[in-house]
């Protein structure tokens, strides 16, 4: 260990931090000169890191700070790291000239351990991709086991409301019907309509090709009452009413409100996700029949201007194009994607953590898991009418 004698000083000096080395026989005075301050002890810390290899292992070093002017932390803690490397090197350090005000700054620098550096670990890569590839099956499940958890508890919910009716809540069922039906109608009207005369423009260029012109009114009723209308119906509702849900039951998860309703004794699934839930499922197929007549009635307009075709004749070709299948396939589906929009919005509401940043990532989950589902059931449904040939 290296020992501290303390002498009488002389005049201190100040300016630029410097250093003086003499040789004494075999032991290395280093005589410090100035201000060793954060301000100049910058330019001789190289100088000092070096120090120690100088010196063979059996010699001993001097370190002298009584011509020190100002000495603060940094300063002093060069000195204790060179100290610290003589040691390593097995030379013996003395430290002169210190005063107690010095003495007691070098001790307080030499009791704090130097903090270890940042080691980067590399990762294999291979392991790195299996790593996270685990956690995200992981989180997979976990999210479809939790899923099923919350769609028991709705189902259960729902049938108490079949044991006994007086437990639904008409009014808000009303208010939501409301809010995700009809205030969503002029929108999936206007989107319908437009994307209706998109298919039909398109098909009428395509097929005229072939002289198979007249056959855009059977792609457009095909397409749109089969596919395009509850799909870009459900789109929309999931954007809009989904992210609603979540964003509500999520501000009042965020300011304790659901449980304060759990503390009068009030179920939160019957006050508010069954209302919730029930709307979508009554308004989404209103929605679809109004979204499929406005893409029917879009598509009509644009091959009435192209192709020269009057209204009868459009409607005639309508009715041989189209059966009652053809037009309720899109309605079967309505309940089921409505059922799931709802039931994703709502969950994600109450998974909410309690602040506003989580409000905006559940918000934002919610509308991507319900454009998935919706997606997927489309497919799935498809398949299956075509399975059994309808």
């Amino acid at each position: 260990m290296h020992r501290v004698r303390s002498e009488a000083r002389p005049v201190n000096s100040s300016g630029p931090a410097t250093l003086e080395i003499e040789d004494e026989d075999g032991t290395l005075r280093v005589v410090a000169h100035g201000d060793w301050t954060v301000r100049s002890v910058m330019a001789i810390d190289q100088r000092m890191r070096h120090l120690a290899g100088e010196l063979p292992a059996s010699g001993a070093a001097i370190l002298d700070i009584a011509d020190v002017g100002r000495l603060d932390t940094a300063g002093a803690w060069i000195l204790r790291r060179t100290v610290e490397e003589f040691e390593l090197h097995g030379i013996k350090c003395t430290l002169e000239g210190m005063d107690e005000s010095e003495q007691t700054l070098f001790e307080n620098v030499d009791s704090t351990p130097i903090p270890e550096p940042e080691v980067t670990v590399k990762i294999n890569p291979f392991i790195y991709i299996a790593g996270r590839t685990g956690d995200g099956l992981i989180g997979v499940v976990g999210e479809f086991l939790r899923i099923v958890d919350f769609i028991g508890q709705v189902f259960l919910a729902m049938g108490r409301l079949v044991v006994k009716p007086s437990r639904l809540r008409l009014i808000p069922l009303v208010h939501h019907m409301e809010k995700a039906g009809m205030d969503a109608v002029p929108l999936v009207c206007l989107l319908t309509g437009l994307i209706g005369g998109v298919v039909a423009q398109q098909g009428a260029t395509q097929l005229r090709q072939f002289g198979a012109d007249v056959f855009t009114v059977n792609l457009v009723a095909i397409i749109f009452l089969r596919e395009v209308g509850i799909l870009l119906t459900a789109i929309i509702v999931a954007g809009r009413s989904g992210s609603a849900f979540t964003a509500e039951i999520g501000s009042m998860k965020m300011r304790e409100e659901i449980d304060a309703m759990r503390t009068l004794g009030l179920d939160p699934m019957e006050m508010l996700v069954l209302p919730r839930i029930l709307a979508l499922i009554i308004t989404l197929p209103i929605l679809t029949f109004l979204a499929d007549i406005m893409g029917l009635i879009g598509g009509g307009i644009v091959v009435m201007l192209m192709l020269n075709m009057s209204p009868d004749s459009y409607i005639a070709r309508l009715q041989e194009a189209s059966d009652f299948w053809t037009f309720g396939v899109g309605l079967v589906k309505a309940p089921f994607m409505a059922l799931m929009i709802g039931l994703i919005g709502c969950r994600a509401g109450l998974a909410v953590a309690g602040s506003a940043e989580s409000v905006g990532s559940q918000t934002t989950r919610s509308v991507v898991q319900s454009i998935f589902v919706v997606i997927i059931l489309d497919a799935f449904f498809a398949l299956f009418f075509t399975a059994i040939g309808i």
